[in-house]
């Protein structure tokens, strides 16, 4: 069976496949073909991309494109969800693209092994072709983030970023076309001078639960974004606790002197 991509009209097996999400009160056929229709960039295909990816495609998210440079490795998967051990030494896009193909032949998954830039931004993000719908950011450190947060304000695409690390994550997502505020407004530039800038989970550690949970957090999100048109997140900063199982949501602004969104 191969992905379809008529998105005027749901297939019998779709409306199979998705019957329980069709059940849903405020989620109809419509909200579906809108999720089927959308297509997201994954920016990082590693502990936030596998099970945001996975939760998106199985819902019926149409296009999903992974943009990650990196390679799979034998500490990846206690929580990289998509990959198995004869899977080490693979490229990480490549390889989840082909298993979210596996899961759901119905979408149409792919993979880019590449760094995203500024840069290269205009071409791996398939601009000619039009923008992405979603950006998901589930990169892992502070500097890549705001390269990402640059791209979402220069091509007016709505972000959805997430992070995890030890047992805590963030959760925000950004409409710059709204003028409403970017990632640079809540947590201001890198500076790879401080120690909080470059912790990563490779270099911090991370509970496998935490990387599931803000995954699913963000897949959530973009589920509502993409198939009911609402952002439950306007002008809040999501915050998870682990340790103390606890969660709570923090208002900001657009910081009028934002070098990134305001000039």
């Amino acid at each position: 069976m191969t992905h379809s991509l008529d998105t005027e009209m749901l297939l019998d097996a779709e409306l199979l496949r998705y019957a329980r999400q069709i059940l849903l009160e405020g989620w109809d056929v419509d909200a579906q073909l809108r999720l089927k229709s959308a297509r997201v960039v994954m920016i990082g295909a590693g502990g936030l991309g596998c099970p945001a990816s996975e939760t998106l495609v199985r819902a019926g998210l149409g296009q999903v494109h992974l943009i990650d440079d990196d390679v799979i490795e034998m500490s990846n998967l206690q929580r990289q969800t998509l990959f198995l051990p004869t899977d080490i030494g693979k490229p990480k896009a490549s390889t989840a693209a082909q298993m979210l193909q596996r899961i759901n032949p119905l979408i149409k998954a792919r993979g880019t092994v590449a760094r995203l830039s500024e840069e290269n931004a205009y071409e791996l993000l398939d601009m000619a072709s039009g923008k992405p719908d979603l950006l998901l950011d589930c990169t892992d450190n502070f500097a890549t983030r705001d390269i990402v947060n640059r791209i979402s304000v220069r091509y007016q695409i709505p972000l959805l970023t997430a992070s995890a690390i030890a047992m805590q994550g963030q959760l925000a997502l950004f409409e710059p076309q709204l003028n409403s505020g970017c990632y640079h407004c809540v947590f201001g530039a890198p500076n790879t001078d401080t120690e909080l800038d470059e912790r990563t989970c490779a270099n911090s550690g991370v509970l496998a639960s935490t990387t599931a949970i803000m995954g699913s957090l963000q897949a959530n999100a973009a589920l509502q974004y993409l198939g009911l048109t609402k952002n439950p997140l306007t002008g809040k900063l999501l915050l998870w606790d682990g340790s103390l199982m606890q969660q709570r949501l923090m208002g900001y602004k657009q910081d009028t002197d934002c070098p990134i969104c305001s000039v």
